[in-house]
């Protein structure tokens, strides 16, 4: 009788190569916090080994279904968020790709009988592992993901109302990030910038806000609360706000809108009034979305590292259906400045 193989696993190729399950993962994901040598070598052991294209066989002999869920935010429906989050969750898409995993795309709750997916996914046995990009989950939810055992990781958004500081996840600094984006404004010479937030509870947004206070205490410039206008996420937003302040734009000189729908709306009001950008008035986003590369002026933007999150977030969760035993990663990304015509 021919000898049965066992299927090769992330552990096997950690072994093979000397390496943690970490760096394989990330490896196989194409990272770039691995070396370019590492990487190659890893790629040529898991190719060798048939690691890529022997998902099928994995699945059958360890009882696996093959699939994740990734729970999205019901804000999701919402265009100005959407534009994000779409860029992101193909990002995630990729991920799990690249390692032949299949996803189930869904939001915390059924919309039409209010039942939790997320119950139902596990208590049915139709997925090996969670992707939470939700910055709401239900804490009994929540208690049923870690009663259950299932492999999860947190990405984008941080729990409001539950303890994530044993889980892995992976955030973006948005405190720098804010602070980025209004230093360069002071360093264009802004010392009056309008900053357009969200009103919500979302801490990413204050987090923002946050940044550009330390950003305007560094550079010795009084804060002044009458300078930051919370709406929606929306073009809407921004080009409203102009247009109600029309009488007062001599009162700034610089914008700083936390969203890129928004500072392109700022963008179009400014334009319809005559306003040159960035001569008479430099403005910034935030997120690096498709949209604000396209718009005149092209936009000046903080680029949150969608793709190395989205690959990161999904070989962990690899790594932990696999059974890897390591300790929670917890990363908090820096995001980048994204030079365009609308700041000098």
């Amino acid at each position: 009788m021919e000898k049965e193989h066992k299927p090769v696993t992330i552990k096997d190729i950690a072994r093979i190569a000397g390496v943690s399950h970490s760096t394989v993962s990330r490896s196989l994901n194409n990272s770039s916090l691995i070396s370019q040598a590492t990487k190659q070598r890893i790629q040529k052991i898991a190719k060798e080994l048939n690691f890529v294209f022997d998902s099928s066989a994995r699945s059958l002999s360890t009882g696996r279904t093959g699939s994740v869920a990734v729970i999205f935010p019901e804000l999701f429906d919402y265009f100005g968020n959407s534009l994000y989050m779409g860029m992101l969750i193909q990002g995630v898409r990729h991920g799990f790709d690249r390692f032949s995993i299949d996803s189930i795309a869904t939001f915390a709750k059924n919309e039409y009988t209010g039942e939790s997916n997320i119950r139902r996914l596990i208590s049915r046995r139709k997925i090996d592992g969670l992707l939470i990009v939700h910055p709401e989950i239900d804490p009994g939810d929540w208690e049923y993901i870690e009663k259950s055992g299932i492999p999860f990781v947190v990405l984008h958004f941080k729990p409001r109302s539950y303890d994530y500081s044993h889980m892995n996840y992976l955030f973006t600094d948005h405190v720098y990030g804010g602070e980025l984006a209004t230093r360069r404004l002071i360093e264009s010479g802004c010392r009056k910038i309008l900053c357009l937030s969200e009103d919500s509870v979302e801490p990413q947004f204050q987090e923002r806000t946050d940044g550009y206070k330390r950003a305007l205490a560094e550079a010795g410039i009084p804060f002044d609360a009458r300078l930051v206008k919370k709406g929606m996420v929306s073009f809407e937003f921004g080009y409203r706000t102009i247009l109600e302040m029309q009488d007062r734009l001599h009162e700034i000189d610089g914008i700083f809108a936390e969203a890129d729908l928004v500072a392109i709306g700022c963008i179009e009001a400014l334009k319809g009034l005559s306003v040159s950008i960035p001569g008479d008035i430099p403005v910034i986003g935030y997120d690096d979305t498709e949209l604000g590369a396209v718009f005149h002026p092209p936009l000046t933007t903080i680029h949150q590292p969608r793709e190395e999150h989205a690959g990161l977030a999904c070989a962990r969760l690899v790594e932990l259906i696999e059974g890897a035993g390591d300790p929670p990663m917890q990363l908090i990304v820096k995001p980048q400045l994204i030079e365009r015509e609308s700041c000098p």
